[in-house]
């Protein structure tokens, strides 16, 4: 299929996979302050300063991405490079992208069991409270946003309280259902009028199969599990990238579910890695190579870590390549803006459960651990200051607090 234009600025994908590659290292290595934020740098650097595409066409493929499960920058990012310089650009885009946070994660849980003493046990201790006010922060942000009326509000409770009966990944994946079920009965979408300008080199047939692919890989890597461990880790990390609604932080409950309760990786770690990623430039899914460079039984290091990235970051892309095509035409359906407004409403539930359990149980000890969680979530809410300044000095008070006891 032929390469079709992709709004007001340059039409069809006229760069190179060298030039893609370039502009997202750039973006790997500056992007900081979530999900959002990169969107707006992304249209800066993109849109505004190198003309890639019109505004018109980037708030289309946004929308389209929040609309899908995954991780939305890395698949907005994907998409550019799609329409850019072709599959070589697409995933030029993504490695350019992902590296520089995920090789930096790697590193510290590579390190971090030979950090000692009361200064670095202090400072991972730090990362662990900071993200009882990251996580605080993502679920006052999302439930603003996808909870801004009774019906979404209702939901989001709902979900916490069947959590409460049914924790695990089971609990969650049930809450999504019930969620979207719920947006449906209640016609919470409306249909979106069509725009013609999200159109990227993907047949309808290499759509078909690429969700073809995602369902199956669903379906089959939990009964592959079985056979090896090496699948199990796969099938884990698959299954919580597959999941992920409403935003990167969601991340974290299906993550702890996968890895923490099945006895894989500690939750002091668990946490004080997830810390350490709010202070990483580019997505926040290379959470997951911190957690395959520190699984236990292995594979484990850097083996691991190229596992846990890959599979979790693959389903969401499988989905935005089985979509793109048909963007126009689902769009137009209230049917489906119901479903979706439904599922993020429950999103915001499972995460506003998680920040109680595991994240503020683990984390919070006394109230010292308190205040300075409380200062990180005011610092970052109504000081507005970036979160990997949060993270630093949420991690030099940790150590401050052990040496004075």
């Amino acid at each position: 299929m032929a390469t079709q234009g992709v709004g007001s600025g340059e039409e069809g994908a006229r760069g190179s996979a060298v030039e893609v590659f370039s502009a997202f290292l750039k973006l790997g290595l500056t992007s900081f302050g979530g999900p959002i934020a990169h969107l707006g740098y992304f249209r800066e650097e993109l849109v505004v300063r190198r003309r890639w595409l019109g505004d018109h066409a980037y708030a289309d493929l946004v929308a389209l991405c929040q609309f899908l499960p995954g991780p939305t920058s890395s698949q907005v990012g994907f998409a550019l490079g799609l329409m850019r310089a072709g599959w070589l650009g697409a995933f030029s885009a993504f490695l350019a992208f992902t590296l520089p946070s995920a090789l930096i994660l790697v590193a510290f849980a590579l390190a971090a069991p030979t950090i000692g003493g009361p200064v670095g046990q202090g400072a991972l201790h730090g990362l662990k409270v900071v993200a009882v006010a990251i996580v605080a922060q993502a679920v006052w942000g999302m439930a603003r946003n996808l909870c801004p009326d009774r019906q979404r509000s209702a939901i989001a409770v709902a979900a916490v309280a069947l959590l409460a009966f049914a924790p695990g990944g089971t609990g969650m994946l049930a809450a999504i259902a019930l969620g979207a079920a719920a947006g449906l009965a209640l016609g919470l979408g409306e249909a979106k009028p069509t725009s013609g300008h999200v159109a990227v080199p993907v047949s309808r047939w290499l759509a078909g199969g690429a969700i073809l692919v995602f369902i199956a890989l669903l379906v089959l890597l939990p009964l592959l599990a079985e056979q090896s461990h090496m699948l199990a880790v796969v099938d884990r990390f698959y299954r919580a990238g597959a999941l992920v609604f409403g935003g990167g932080h969601v991340v974290l409950p299906l993550l702890d579910a996968e890895v923490v309760q099945s006895g894989w990786v500690t939750r002091d770690a668990f946490l004080a890695g997830y810390g350490a990623a709010q202070a990483m430039p580019g997505p926040l899914f290379t959470f997951a190579a911190y957690l395959g460079a520190v699984l236990a039984p292995g594979p484990n290091g850097l083996t691991g870590a190229g596992l846990a990235l890959a599979a979790i970051f693959l389903p969401g892309f499988l989905v935005l390549i089985g979509v793109l095509p048909f963007w126009d035409q689902f769009r137009t359906k209230s049917s489906a803006q119901s479903l979706m407004r439904g599922a993020n409403a429950a999103v915001v539930g499972i995460l506003g459960a998680a920040l109680y359990s595991p994240v503020f149980a683990s984390a919070i000890a006394d109230t010292r651990d308190f205040t300075l969680a409380l200062i990180g979530f005011v610092a970052l809410m109504v000081w507005k200051a970036p979160p990997w300044l949060v993270v630093g000095l949420s991690a030099v008070a940790g150590a401050g607090m052990m040496l004075l006891g």
